[in-house]
């Protein structure tokens, strides 16, 4: 049992000026989405897990060998995330069986040495609907500079019969941040930074 990709599809996005400022150095967003042949489509599944098992390793890995290839290097990512979109004759649940795994995350996360989970988004839409990837840094899940989103689409994906899977990365967060880290706040109310299980 393997996926039936019908196709890979690149998004990448090289941004000189920001707010209106240089950034510098340019700010890049990229990611590569797998258009996969829905194995549920159209009925109600009680047991997912044979697809899931079979399918998130394939995808995890192609995607992964793919985004890196496009960053140039796993060092190149500071802040990931991944996302599904499922066509109108499927379930939110189909998205997330595939992408909610780790058997499709930790490719991914191991291969550029991430210690936080992956920011993620699984939504159910058309051909050509929004596909939004949210990011986040890859070590530090408070870091607010690297809460980012990417947003594209691909014009004849999803069919009615398929799953959008995504994997999203970006060199660095927003150019000109200057709205603090989640740290300043807890702070400022009172937190105790130096006990995480407190917070």
């Amino acid at each position: 049992m393997t996926p039936e990709i019908r196709k890979f599809v690149t998004f990448d996005e090289e941004i000189l000026i920001e707010g209106f400022k240089k950034a510098d150095p340019a700010w890049r967003l990229f990611a590569v989405a797998a258009v996969v042949k829905n194995p549920w489509s159209g009925r109600f599944v009680e047991d997912l897990k044979p697809e899931i098992q079979a399918y998130g390793p394939v995808l995890g890995e192609a995607l992964t060998q793919r985004i890196l290839a496009l960053a140039g290097s796993s060092d190149a990512i500071e802040a990931y995330g991944k996302a599904a979109v499922v066509g109108l004759d499927g379930e939110i649940e189909h998205g997330s069986a595939l992408i909610h795994t780790l058997r499709f995350g930790n490719y991914y996360r191991e291969a550029v040495a991430a210690t936080s989970y992956l920011s993620f988004s699984n939504t159910r839409g058309g051909a050509n609907c929004p596909i939004s990837v949210p990011l986040m840094d890859k070590h530090d899940a408070g870091r607010r500079s690297h809460y980012l989103t990417i947003q594209f689409s691909i014009a004849d994906a999803p069919r009615d019969d398929e799953i959008v899977v995504v994997l999203g990365g970006a060199t660095g967060g927003r150019p000109h941040h200057r709205i603090g880290d989640r740290y300043q706040d807890l702070k400022e109310l009172g937190h105790d930074l130096e006990n995480p299980a407190a917070i």
